[in-house]
């Protein structure tokens, strides 16, 4: 999706703004995917699984229904081979631990809280992300 929608993107912006916010109002904990993620894969303390659960099914239940209200909305061209995206699910997952976060918990909810250490590592983020785009698409010719 390349084209200019400022309205579905303020919509999305305020709806993951709304729910970081209410996670930490009603929980007190910060919206970081992986962080939610992590602690349903390690052992969850006592009376921290149903939160994160419901976190989780709560991203997945808003996908199913975007695609059956706008089902052009949720489809994505990947034109990688399966390796390809393992190893790059691997490196974001290794770079969220190295980090200690994701984009969401430093980037939408770091920031917000003015956090230093979430502003230099989205800036990290950003700045990798973008080497490896370039290095992928021009140095490799994209043949990853």
């Amino acid at each position: 999706m390349t084209e200019f929608t400022p309205f579905a993107s303020a919509i999305g912006g305020t709806m993951i703004g709304l729910s970081a916010a209410l996670l930490l109002w009603s929980h007190g904990k910060i919206a970081g995917i992986s962080g939610i993620v992590g602690g349903l894969l390690g052992r969850p303390r006592a009376g921290d699984t149903s939160w994160r659960v419901s976190f989780v099914a709560g991203l997945v239940l808003t996908g199913v229904v975007a695609s059956l209200l706008s089902p052009g909305s949720m489809q994505v061209g990947i034109e990688r081979t399966v390796g390809a995206l393992a190893v790059a699910g691997l490196l974001v997952g290794f770079g969220t631990r190295l980090g200690s976060g994701c984009t969401s918990g430093h980037g939408v909810c770091g920031i917000s809280r003015l956090s230093v250490r979430s502003v230099i590592a989205t800036l990290l983020f950003t700045v990798f992300g973008a080497a490896v785009v370039y290095v992928v698409q021009h140095v490799l010719g994209g043949r990853l």
